[in-house]
């Protein structure tokens, strides 16, 4: 049960990238998995490494990574080209 909290994230993104490509359609769930692992990382990255609010024994990280997933998700269906 140690790294529980990183299966638990991983899933948690993954869930996130296949609902928003259900939502969204069209670009495929490689494209949205790709944007959601790259924000649950930025999101961890901001939470542990740059205001250092929290450590990897706390399981908020978690949220932060979920929270930055959903946002780079919802940038990436605002702000991509349409053809």
């Amino acid at each position: 049960m140690e790294y529980a909290d990183i299966a638990i994230a991983v899933v948690g993104v993954l869930a996130i990238a296949w609902i928003t490509d259900q939502l969204g359609g069209r670009r495929g769930f490689g494209g949205a998995a790709l944007v959601a692992g790259v924000g649950a990382a930025c999101g961890w990255f901001l939470v542990i490494r740059v205001f250092a609010i929290l450590t990897m024994d706390d399981w908020m990280w978690v949220v932060w990574s979920l929270v930055g997933a959903a946002v780079t998700l919802l940038a990436y269906y605002l702000f991509r080209t349409k053809r």
